[in-house]
């Protein structure tokens, strides 16, 4: 009798493709997004098993050029909980890896008046930690309010369509 073949996605294990470990719900509410740049992380041991155990939060996090690289500044990476003596502080700046020309970009976007950088998602690809960071324009008030009407009359009508259909 003859065995049934295994799939070759059973033998290797997990699939390393991306998954977001945490994304900045309040960048899409407090700016309009004009592009975003994937860029990596220069992480410590410790920094990237805890982002494995999805331990991190850009809530309050900004993005800057300094002498012609990039900074994440403002995230929290919680401690490794199995770290031992071999703590990361929490809150540290992180230097972001992306081409020279990437940052010149990123700069010439930022010098523009009301513009910042912002990052938008922490994802693991492949095993890399990156950071998509966000060219943003902060929004008034009343663009908020305006988005937030929107987006009611859009579930408004959706619920509407549901019920009838």
């Amino acid at each position: 009798m003859a065995r049934p073949t295994q799939n070759v996605a059973e033998k290797e294990g997990p699939v390393r493709g991306d998954r977001v470990v945490t994304t900045n719900r309040r960048a899409t509410y407090d700016y309009f997004i004009e592009e975003s740049l994937e860029a990596g992380i220069a992480l410590t041991g410790t920094e990237i098993k805890s982002i494995r155990m999805g331990r991190a939060s850009i809530a309050e996090a900004y993005v800057r050029v300094e002498d012609g690289e990039l900074w994440l500044i403002g995230a929290n990476i919680a401690p490794f909980v199995h770290g031992g003596n071999e703590q990361h502080e929490p809150a540290r700046p992180r230097k972001l890896l992306a081409r020279r020309r990437q940052i010149a970009h990123l700069q010439a976007a930022t010098d523009q008046k009301g513009m910042t950088l912002v990052p938008l998602r922490l994802a693991l690809r492949h095993g890399l930690a990156k950071v998509d960071v966000g060219v943003a324009r902060g929004k008034k008030t009343y663009d908020k309010r305006a988005a937030t009407a929107e987006r009611e009359a859009t579930r408004d009508i959706q619920r509407a369509l549901r019920d009838r259909g």
